[in-house]
């Protein structure tokens, strides 16, 4: 297990890891100020956690409300 860890591109890798968080937080900072969105709430706050990178772009895409 070692042997496979040791031959991942870390330095490669890193920076879209910590732009993928950086990204869903936003997301879910934005999802949990706004008063109202398309669709219930919960489920985006869902999306965002659990289909990684999609998930933040759908919220911005379609999930927020631009009343």
């Amino acid at each position: 297990m070692n042997e496979l860890l040791n031959g991942i591109p870390w330095a490669v890798i890193a920076p879209i890891l910590v732009l993928q968080l950086i990204l869903m937080m936003i997301a879910l900072v934005s999802c949990l100020r706004e008063e109202k969105t398309n669709g219930p709430k919960w489920v985006w706050v869902l999306i965002i956690i659990f289909i990684n990178l999609i998930g933040p772009v759908l919220y911005f895409v379609v999930g927020r409300r631009n009343d």
